[in-house]
């Protein structure tokens, strides 16, 4: 199936999931947030780039299955900056969305499916943008997903899924002038793992979250170099301190993060990328839930 006709599916899937959600809707969780960490990494322009990072998440369950989606403002310093001879930072602005349709939803019996440690299993399906503007590797990168998931009996949630994925990217290096049309990677599997568990420590209440993902190397890049797997894990401990405010219950939260990259966009770290291939960083992460 090509690039083309799995995006397409994956965008009409979603339309329907949104159209469907804003008719049985049961639960949602919208919040702004705001991280800043000084290690970020990135190809070809080294691992000590300092970014401001804004985002808007949204989660919601209906009477199928959930949504997920997340829109992110990366902004780096000089470090990074956007183009050659200026000190301005670049900027990357992604956008992510999936939908899980629940098998005991679909079918009408929530514990059908479950077995052993298992509450359900389900099918996910998605799309990535992602626009970077930078020096060094600008990207426009167009990703379809779609696979099995796994839901776990825990406090909160915890998915495992197993998706195929289908990539394309339209690369520009602004110091070298080097451009590339729309080049599409071969179809890849991808192993992603998304979290969300709350936890204390005596009185204090505090939640554990994140997702880790594993893509499989993905054949040659628009530059003609070997791609290799990449490693994505981003974590975090939230406290919530709206309640402390009068804001309300998990209406402010307050809490650490760490990023982990490895061969970032499936870039050899031992080549031409160098060690901007890598992140390895911790923030600082404030959220507002609405």
């Amino acid at each position: 199936m090509s690039l083309r006709k799995v995006t397409f599916l994956g965008i009409a899937l979603a339309s329907c999931s949104v159209v469907v959600t804003a008719h049985a809707e049961e639960q949602s969780d919208t919040s702004l947030s705001y991280g800043f960490g000084t290690h970020f990494g990135e190809p070809y322009a080294g691992n000590d780039v300092t970014r401001n990072v804004l985002g808007i998440t949204h989660r919601s369950d209906y009477k199928y299955g959930s949504n997920y989606f997340k829109g992110q403002v990366e902004m780096s310093d000089k470090h990074d900056a956007a183009g050659p001879g200026t000190d301005s930072g670049g900027q990357d602005v992604s956008l992510s969305y999936r939908n899980t349709l629940s098998f005991g939803k679909v079918f009408g019996k929530p514990d059908a499916f479950g077995f052993g440690p298992v509450k359900d299993l389900g099918i996910t399906a998605g799309f990535d943008f992602d626009n970077r503007d930078a020096s060094y590797y600008e990207s426009r990168k167009r990703t379809a997903l779609v696979g099995p998931t796994v839901m776990f009996k825990v406090p909160g949630y915890l998915n495992a899924s197993v998706l195929s994925a289908w990539e394309s990217d339209a690369p520009y290096n602004k110091v070298t002038g080097i451009q590339s049309s729309r080049h599409t990677y071969d179809a890849y599997p991808v192993l992603s793992v998304d979290w969300g568990i709350p936890f204390s420590l005596g009185s204090v209440g505090l939640s554990y979250e994140g997702n880790l993902s594993y893509a499989a190397a993905k054949g040659t890049n628009a530059f003609g170099d070997k791609t290799k797997p990449e490693t994505n894990l981003d974590m975090r401990v939230m406290y919530d301190v709206g309640q402390w405010m009068g804001a309300g219950k998990d209406t402010v939260r307050l809490g650490l993060e760490y990023q982990y990259i490895h061969n970032e966009d499936g870039f050899d770290h031992n080549g031409p990328a160098g060690k901007g291939a890598n992140t390895s960083t911790p923030l600082v992460r404030a959220e507002y839930h609405f």
